[in-house]
């Protein structure tokens, strides 16, 4: 299969979170929303729950051989699984219940997320108190138990769903401040060093590889993606906040098009939002028709390379506004189809 072809059969998807704390209720919304051809669906996270639901505790739930806690400053290494990593483990397991009843027959694209190495480095501490992004040896160790976990993760997901093709998406929110400096010590009062650009591309290749041939995006709603990098790194979809492109950045996404890489592009309001924010599909995607045309590109080739999301996870959305807004994505997503020019 073509990098372009990936996605092919998926005009429209969600970014992961969802309101509330029931998992089969959102597992009903996520199938109703997408699964009749409509998009694609995905393993719905539901934050609200507590610790342990939140994205990095569902990660640190996946890790091998590498357990976490919760402290007031955020979660941290443990020496062995405690309350937290089992209550994570647990939810997890819930979600996956929850994802195959709702998903019994089911033959197409199905995303699972979890945290990106370097987002999960940046936000889970070492025993002292400082991200593990700190310390070289502990971000290897950390991104080689993540990989085996996913191995794992993306087998069980398989069998639950047998007739599904599974896209694997990593949240990586951080990877830009990670890049340029910015992630803030234990203190605040000073940054942890910059990690070079190859070694945060090898490590991002490294765990995208883990789904083999399968489809891989990489999410951030956080300004400035490196486009380019995660192109190299071999991602074959970029999701991202279409709001927060620069005309800078627009090169690079033209670079990316034309490479095979896919756009998730967020363009519907990820919290709730005036009630004419979803009254209009095509105006919904309007700025995206507008990039096109400004890059040079067919009109035509849009549904080949665009995915419409949400602008980032439902979590602080009301369950009404999150049913709405994904509802919208895929009526939005109809509307490039059907009116390319």
């Amino acid at each position: 299969m073509s990098e372009k072809s990936k996605f092919s059969e998926c005009a429209a998807t969600g970014i992961g979170s969802m309101p509330g704390g029931d998992a089969r209720e959102a597992a009903r919304t996520v199938a109703g929303s997408f699964g009749d051809g409509q998009g694609m669906p995905y393993l719905a996270e539901l934050p609200a729950r507590g610790p342990g639901a939140d994205m990095t505790g569902r990660t640190i739930g996946l890790l091998v051989e590498m357990y976490g806690h919760v402290e007031p400053s955020g979660w941290r290494i443990s020496d062995r699984p405690g309350r937290d990593t089992r209550r994570a483990r647990s939810w997890l397991g819930e979600d996956l219940d929850a994802l195959e009843e709702y998903t019994q027959g089911y033959e197409g694209l199905l995303k699972v997320q979890a945290v990106g190495p370097w987002t999960l480095a940046a936000g889970l501490e070492l025993r002292g108190g400082e991200a593990m992004l700190a310390d070289p040896g502990a971000c290897r160790d950390l991104a080689g138990s993540l990989a085996e976990g996913l191995r794992g993760h993306l087998a069980e997901v398989r069998r639950r769903v047998p007739g599904a093709e599974v896209v694997l998406q990593l949240d990586e929110p951080s990877l830009t401040a990670v890049l340029l400096g910015r992630v803030r010590s234990a203190s605040g009062y000073r940054t942890y060093r910059a990690v070079d650009r190859q070694v945060v591309e090898g490590t991002l290749r490294d765990l995208l590889a883990v789904n083999g041939e399968g489809p891989t995006a990489v999410h951030s709603c956080a300004p400035e993606v490196p486009f380019a990098l995660l192109r190299r790194a071999g991602a074959d979809a970029v999701s991202f906040d279409f709001s927060l492109l620069t005309e800078r950045e627009e090169e690079a996404i033209g670079e990316a098009v034309e490479g095979g890489t896919q756009l998730f592009l967020g363009v519907v309001p990820g919290v709730d939002a005036a009630s004419t924010a979803l009254s209009d599909p095509g105006g919904s995607v309007m700025g995206v028709r507008t990039l096109w045309s400004r890059l040079g590109f067919n009109p035509g080739t849009l549904t080949e390379s665009v995915v419409i999301t949400p602008s980032c996870g439902l979590a602080g959305a009301s369950p009404a506004y999150a049913r709405a807004a994904l509802a919208h994505c895929a009526r939005a997503a109809r509307s490039l189809a059907d009116n390319p020019e």
